[in-house]
């Protein structure tokens, strides 16, 4: 930890060294709850969000807040290690054009839907009343990457061996059930006259009602969407790898990680909601995903379960300027350049990919410096290729 402001209802606890006074504002607002639990945890890829800054970890007693999970629920991290030790640029860039052939990016969807053995099972799902009404959609979403920060990686490990890796999310049902329990938890927050303004963006339902349970219900559903997504993805990249290496093409199980949820979690002797946006958990001896930024290695971790964070620990190297900002501020050359030194095949083509330049994030060996205490690094990644939504 490299700090603890003390000034709001329960102190701050920071593994961020520069935090914009943006992010500062929302992490004393969630200070300053009265159902915020022992302290707040800001991890070292904090800035600022919707509501809760990203890279956040909020305990709470009884109560859940839709908007400290934030609307793509359920979004992570999976990682394969291959049994190859090496590829040539040829080759990988073959394997990405067949990748994009079978995995929509950026707003597409697929033309037809996808098996129902690739969806969530184990939930009735007459009893959840958005997913009900998104199922059919999802079905043509299953199985693809979504725009901003998601990607998928060819990757050069440490260990020697070639990885794959998958960043994504719950797509249009997570923030579809996301903005449903935010717009209903603000209703309900105003006929209750609650303590909490409503400019702080932090409505909450309280867990012994009907919509809380019904919410943590349909959040878990898109956890498990998210989770299926990636699990999709990675068979069909797989397959891609099978088709040029041949059928003995191997792999180790799935490594997979969410950062955007809310959990009912046992911490400091009491039972607590813990809500995680952006941030990991860390739990002692749990292998997680910490990404860099496009361009920057990524690291298969160990968590050493610190309970000042909540067992937690990043999410990945955290932005430095917003997406506007960067697309303002940044010159395309010197960003493509960049990615060329490093002989990576990037996804960096024109003005508006600037908003995913490796200069829109934090350097990733620092926030890996800065969460020693968090984590233990198993192994790093060096990336090969891109693809960005």
């Amino acid at each position: 930890m490299i700090r603890e402001i003390k000034t709001g209802r329960i102190p701050i606890k920071m593994w961020v060294d520069e935090i914009e006074e943006g992010a500062m504002e929302q992490a004393k607002n969630l200070a300053n709850l009265p159902f915020a639990f022992r302290h707040i945890a800001l991890m070292p890829d904090c800035h600022q969000g919707f509501g809760m800054p990203i890279g956040g970890v909020l305990a709470t007693r009884n109560v859940i807040i839709p908007n400290a999970v934030g609307v793509d629920i359920g979004c992570g991290m999976c990682a394969v290690q291959t049994n190859l030790k090496e590829i040539d640029r040829k080759t990988i860039i073959d394997l990405l054009n067949d990748i994009r052939m079978r995995i929509p990016l950026g707003f597409k969807h697929h033309k037809r839907r996808q098996g129902h053995e690739h969806m969530p099972r184990g939930y009735d799902i007459n009893a959840l009343n958005v997913v009900r009404r998104e199922y059919d959609r999802a079905t043509y979403q299953a199985g693809t990457l979504g725009g901003g920060n998601h990607f998928i990686e060819i990757q050069k490990g440490s260990d020697g061996m070639i990885w794959i890796m998958v960043h994504s999310g719950s797509r249009n049902i997570g923030k579809q059930v996301a903005d449903y329990y935010n717009s209903l938890a603000i209703t309900l927050n105003e006929k209750w006259k609650s303590p909490v303004p409503r400019k702080v963006q932090l409505a909450y339902l309280p867990l012994d009602t009907k919509e809380a349970q019904a919410y943590i219900k349909e959040m878990n559903y898109c956890v498990d969407f998210a989770f299926a997504n990636r699990k999709l993805m990675t068979k069909n990249i797989i397959e891609v790898f099978e088709n040029t290496f041949g059928a003995d093409f191997r792999t180790a199980p799935m490594i997979n990680i969410a950062h955007n949820y809310a959990a009912i979690e046992e911490h400091f002797g009491e039972e607590v909601v813990v809500h995680r946006k952006g941030a990991t958990y860390a739990g002692e001896g749990t292998t997680g995903i910490i990404p860099g930024s496009q361009g920057a290695n990524s690291y298969i971790v160990k968590g050493k379960g610190n309970k000042d964070s909540f067992k937690s620990c990043s999410h990945g190297a955290g932005r430095v300027m917003g997406r506007k900002q960067a697309m303002r501020s940044l010159d395309l050359k010197t960003e493509i350049k960049k990615l060329n030194e490093k002989n990576i095949i990037h996804s960096i083509k024109s003005h508006k990919d600037l908003d995913e330049a490796a200069s829109a994030y934090k350097d990733i060996d620092e926030v890996m410096r800065l969460q020693e205490d968090l984590v233990d690094i198993l192994l790093e990644l060096e990336p090969l290729a891109v693809i960005k939504g």
